[in-house]
């Protein structure tokens, strides 16, 4: 470690203000962070002492997110076998499914990396540690036929629009990941939603995922006969939690999304209060759903509540999302009201326009741009309260 300690300060020398590598400083500052702990300390108070910075949360982060992606590949392969009739071990499918999702993880990653390094190169800032998390829950959010020049598109779309416009890491007011899902999803939209869009083996089998059977219905029926009629796939409650589903990448397995949520929650980097609001604001939504459900004929009403958060990408919205510490609120009491609505809006935006079955994505995106008037008005509450005890 010292001789590696000795390598990184010589070579540092040529990245000084002045030198000739000088522009591509935040380079070499991010290989030192990255391989070493950085030994910056403030000269000015106040002074906390925490075991938790910015590399730690973001390192717990991709921590939680690895289950979903050994599961997402294993159920790619998983699902291609079944549909072509194949007699496969668990190890075989997740290897074919690794085919799918390595392709997705590097080039986003590279897109990401280009993004970051030139914006901290123009700046002459540090390179922020937060594009690892973007371009980890990037893939994840995609399907795993998704055309790789379009995700680089998608990718940096998500860091520059979503991020770096706004001044870097701690200063967006949108969620860069799902920024770029955003885009993803109205620039190419054939290739990320609709019932052909979960595609893969050479044969090109395709299926049609949990949402939008009762989006699509042939006839008017209720979402549970809409499920029930399925012989393709397992939609049965206890699959939908288990995830050998079509769907994006990282969103089936509902079991590991709560175990990446409550090992966040333990870490004390994901907000508790917003996950719960989420699934109240769901449930209440869904059940007042239900009640209309009986006079329109829409089937999307037919949605339980249960079924709400089983099918599609609410949890692992609501999780790594919506919870994520720097777009959503910051007081206790704003969580329960951002979180809240979150639920509200995907339930909403589900049923009422099943052109846009996955709501969860435009409900947190939506709630990002209110997180910071919640606070506001929060604050300021609390500010009128204290003076009027005082008065």
């Amino acid at each position: 470690m010292n001789f590696l300690k000795k390598i990184l300060a010589e070579s540092g020398k040529l990245f000084e203000k002045g030198k000739p590598l000088s522009f591509a400083y935040p380079l070499w500052e991010a290989t030192d962070t990255i391989l070493l702990s950085t030994n910056s300390q403030n000269k000015s108070g106040p002074h906390i002492r925490d075991n938790m910075d910015i590399k730690r949360t973001m390192f717990f982060v991709v921590i939680a997110l690895i289950p979903c992606y050994l599961f997402g590949a294993y159920n790619i392969g998983y699902l291609h076998s079944a549909a072509m009739g194949i007699s496969s071990s668990i190890l075989s499918d997740f290897i074919f499914g690794m085919t799918y999702v390595l392709p997705i993880l590097i080039v986003t990653f590279i897109a990401g990396a280009i993004c970051e390094i030139t914006f901290a190169v123009i700046r002459k800032h540090e390179i922020n540690e937060g594009f690892l998390v973007s371009c980890a829950l990037i893939p994840l959010t995609m399907p795993p036929d998704i055309p790789l020049w379009q995700l680089f598109i998608g990718t940096s779309f998500g860091i520059i629009i979503g991020k770096e416009i706004f001044g870097g890491v701690g200063t967006n007011v949108f969620n860069p990941a799902l920024t770029a899902r955003a885009f993803m999803y109205f620039a190419f939209p054939t290739k990320i939603s609709g019932e052909k869009v979960w595609a893969v083996g050479p044969d090109g089998y395709t299926g049609a995922t949990a949402l939008s059977i009762p989006a699509n219905p042939t006839e008017y029926d209720t979402a549970t006969n809409l499920f029930n009629q399925v012989t393709q796939f397992d939609f049965s409650t206890l699959n939908l939690f288990w995830g050998l589903i079509p769907g994006s990448i990282g969103e089936t397995n509902k079991l590991l999304v709560l175990l990446g949520g409550l090992f966040l929650i333990y870490c004390g980097i994901a907000s508790w209060r917003i996950m719960i609001a989420s699934v109240l604001g769901l449930v209440f939504t869904a059940g007042l759903f239900n009640l209309l459900a009986d006079y329109s004929t829409n089937a999307m009403l037919t949605i339980t509540p249960l079924q709400h958060i089983l099918i599609g990408s609410f949890l692992f919205g609501t999780v790594f999302m919506a919870s994520e510490p720097v777009t959503s609120t910051h007081t206790n009491k704003g969580r329960w009201i951002y979180g809240f609505m979150i639920g509200m809006l995907t339930v909403i935006i589900r049923s009422i326009n099943p052109a846009y079955p996955e709501g969860v994505m435009l409900a947190i995106l939506i709630m990002n741009m209110f997180a910071p008037l919640i606070d506001y008005y929060i604050v300021k509450s609390n500010i009128n309260m204290r003076l009027s005890r005082n008065a």
